[in-house]
C-alpha cells in the first residue's frame, strides 16, 4: 500500500436505500467518485462504512462489490476482525482475503480487552499472523469499541514479520506518528496512512505514505491535492491555507457523521440517501445549513488553490 508520490486512501461510506438496504448502485457511483478524485487506494468495510452495523455477509458483499468496480485500478483494503474469538477472526480474514483485497485490516480494539496487557494483545496479533498463511495484513486503530493505539516498538515488531503492509493511524500525536514511521522505514512494502488532518502536512513530511481521513468523504480532491503538493515550494501559501481550512472545519465534519457526509455528497450531485444505520440523528435543518456553509467554504478554498472540481 505504500505509494510514491503520497497517496489518499478514503475510508469508504456505505450508501443505503431509504429502507435500510445497501444501495449497490450508489456504492458503484461512490467508488467511481473516489477514483475520479485521484484516490490511490480504498478502505472498504471500515468504521465510516458502518461496519459494526453490517452483517457478516453484508461486509463481504460491499467489499467484493468495491473490488469488482475498482477492477485492479487501485489496491483495496478491508477490515477483517469482528467479535472476540480468534477462530472467527482467522476464518473471516481468509474469507475477505479471497475477495481480492490487497490486505486485510486488523482492528486493534478487537484483538484484546481494553484492560488486557500489551503482551496479551501482541500474542493475539502474532497468533493471527501465524494462522493466516501469507495473507498481507494491516492495522486500524479504530475508536470503537475502544481505541488501542499501537506503539512504535510494537508496530516495528509486527512489520518486521514481513506480513504487515498497512497501518491506519489515529493516535492524533505527530511525535508518535514520526516514531512509528522511523521505526518501520526500512520496509519498502509498508505504508502508514494518517487519519488526523490537523497535522497532515507534518505527517507527510515525516514520511507517511499518505492520508486516510473522513474529510475525503466530503471533498476527496482536496486531500489528493495536499498529498501531491504538501512539499511543493511554489504552493507553500496554498498548502498553508488548506491546512488551516482542515483545522477550522474539523468539528463541523464530525457533526452528525456519516449522515452529514452523505448530505454533503448529495449537494455535490451524488445520488445517495442520507440514511444511516448508526445511532445518529437524522439530517436536521440546522445540520443542512452547516453543510451548505461548508460547501461554500469548500468551493472558496478550491478557488484559492486553483483546484478544478468534479462537480
Amino acid at each position: 500500500m505504500i505509494r510514491k508520490p503520497k497517496g489518499f486512501v478514503p475510508v469508504m461510506l456505505t450508501p443505503f436505500k431509504d429502507n435500510g438496504d445497501i444501495d449497490f448502485d450508489a456504492l458503484t457511483a461512490l467508488t467511481e467518485f473516489y477514483l475520479a478524485a485521484g484516490a490511490t487506494g480504498l478502505f472498504a468495510n471500515c468504521q465510516s462504512s458502518e461496519m459494526f452495523e453490517l452483517s457478516t455477509e453484508e461486509r463481504l458483499a460491499i467489499t467484493g462489490h468495491v473490488v469488482k468496480v475498482v477492477n485492479g485500478a487501485v489496491p483495496v483494503v478491508a477490515a477483517g476482525t469482528f467479535g472476540r474469538d480468534i477462530n472467527d477472526h482467522v476464518d473471516f480474514i481468509k474469507r475477505i482475503s479471497d475477495l481480492g483485497v490487497e490486505a486485510v485490516i486488523l482492528i486493534t480494539g478487537l484483538l484484546a480487552e481494553e484492560d488486557d496487557s500489551d503482551e496479551i494483545f501482541e500474542n493475539h496479533v502474532f497468533e493471527l499472523i501465524e494462522r493466516t498463511g501469507s495473507i498481507p495484513l494491516g492495522f486500524y486503530e479504530c475508536p470503537e469499541p475502544y481505541k488501542r493505539v499501537i506503539s512504535a516498538e510494537q508496530l516495528k515488531k509486527f512489520v518486521d514479520t514481513g506480513r504487515v503492509i498497512y497501518h491506519k493511524d489515529t493516535c492524533l500525536d505527530i511525535a508518535l506518528v514520526d516514531q512509528k514511521i522511523q521505526a518501520t522505514q526500512s520496509h519498502a512494502s509498508f505504508g502508514l496512512y494518517d487519519a488526523y488532518m490537523a497535522h497532515a502536512i507534518e505527517s507527510l513530511k515525516a514520511g507517511a505514505a499518505g492520508l486516510s481521513c473522513i474529510q475525503g468523504n466530503y471533498y476527496p480532491e482536496l486531500v489528493v491535492w495536499l498529498c501531491r503538493n504538501y512539499d511543493n515550494p511554489d504552493m507553500k501559501l496554498q498548502v498553508a491555507q488548506l491546512q488551516q481550512f482542515y483545522i477550522d472545519q474539523m468539528d463541523v465534519m464530525h457533526d452528525g457523521y456519516p449522515v452529514s457526509a452523505k448530505y454533503f455528497l448529495q449537494r455535490r450531485g451524488l445520488n445517495i440517501s442520507t440514511f444511516s444505520r448508526r445511532d445518529v440523528p437524522e439530517i436536521t435543518t440546522h445540520l443542512k445549513e452547516k453543510m451548505d456553509t461548508l460547501h461554500a467554504d469548500f468551493q472558496r478554498i478550491s478557488d484559492q488553490i486553483d483546484l478544478k472540481l468534479m462537480d
